[in-house]
């Protein structure tokens, strides 16, 4: 009888703090999965996503998600170095276009 009068003279209820409590941590937790659900490298998307972290410092790194399978490339700040040969020219026009000049197209053949 004494708990009844007490409550009925506007005493707070501990129980009511704790449920209270666990109220803001379930819209915490809604919003943490809504926010997740939302990133582009959520498990639940399955768009193609290419993410650039610090470009042009040294330790750069370049995230790319195709489907389902997640790499990352990181930047060694070696200069690149490989085997091949000059595979052309390319210009570029006043107006801003680019013009592509395959190795060896643009020459006459010499007769032997």
């Amino acid at each position: 009888m004494s708990r009844l009068r007490l409550l009925e003279d506007g005493e707070d209820d501990p129980i009511l703090s704790v449920v209270n409590l666990i109220d803001v941590f379930l819209v915490l937790v809604a919003a943490l999965l809504l926010a997740m659900a939302q990133s582009p490298f959520s498990p639940a998307t399955n768009e193609d996503y290419t993410l650039i972290r610090n470009p042009g410092q040294p330790n750069m790194q370049v995230i790319v998600k195709q489907g389902e399978k997640i790499e990352r490339y990181e930047s060694t700040g070696d200069i690149g170095a490989g085997e091949g040969r000059k595979a052309g020219v390319a210009y570029m026009m006043k107006d801003g276009s680019m013009v592509y000049v395959p190795e060896g197209e643009g020459q006459k053949k010499q007769p032997n």
